[in-house]
């Protein structure tokens, strides 16, 4: 049986490894890993890095609590780089950020830390308007329109769906294959309306998510 260490292409006995959220898809951090930092990760099912610094071995969390449970390792075209998508518990950076890269690149300067960044990319958006909803349920803001919503309660929100699923259906009706903006406008109200619900019942944009890939048929290796 091939060493899977073997396969890889190290320098000086390392490996850099680039942390990924599973849920939000935020990178977290980099880090190396030596060969008993990655056997020691596949074993435990949480995070171990190689200091070079301290020329030893730690795990990710083992003083914060804010460990990192590995849901999937993969290994990049050159066998040269290391991509790990984990749980975050609590925060991945050490000065109490989400992600180490809460920094922007503008022109020849960096931003200030930011805790938005890196920001959610596109396919990640729903979880991030699902934060703000979150937010927006325990603010007494009556400017907001999703604080009234709460406030309001269950059956306004239903009724809100109810409405707005009419109107993707009208809008599908009356669109054409050239313009399609009304429909988009209409689908995006019944997402956002339909996460408030989740909010509300005390259920997550990632309960639901979870429940699709459930169900998802995996083909067959």
């Amino acid at each position: 049986m091939v060493n899977l260490w073997s396969l890889l292409k190290t320098e000086n006995g390392l490996i850099p490894a680039i942390i990924q959220d599973v849920r939000s898809g935020k990178v977290l951090m980099m880090a190396y890993m030596n060969e008993e930092a990655l056997r020691k990760t596949q074993e435990t099912g949480t995070t171990w890095f190689y200091s070079r610094s301290r020329k030893t071995l730690w795990n990710k969390g083992e003083q914060s609590g804010h460990r990192q449970r590995v849901c999937g390792i993969y290994l990049d075209c050159d066998s040269d780089t290391l991509l790990i998508q984990v749980e975050q518990e609590g925060v991945a950076c050490h000065t109490g950020f989400f992600s180490c890269f809460h920094r922007e690149i503008r022109g020849e300067e960096a931003s200030t830390p930011d805790p938005q960044f890196p920001p959610y990319t596109k396919a990640s958006f729903l979880a991030e308007l699902f934060e703000v909803i979150q937010s927006r349920a325990l603010s007494a803001d009556s400017t907001s329109y999703t604080a009234r919503l709460f406030a309001e309660g269950r059956e306004k929100i239903l009724r809100k769906i109810t409405e707005e699923t009419t109107e993707v259906l009208l809008a599908t009706l009356e669109s054409n294959d050239t313009d399609r903006a009304h429909l988009r406008w209409e689908v995006a109200d019944l997402l956002y309306h339909l996460l408030v619900l989740l909010q509300n019942e005390g259920l997550s944009y990632y309960d639901v998510v979870e429940e699709l890939q459930q169900r998802r048929k995996k083909p067959a290796r």
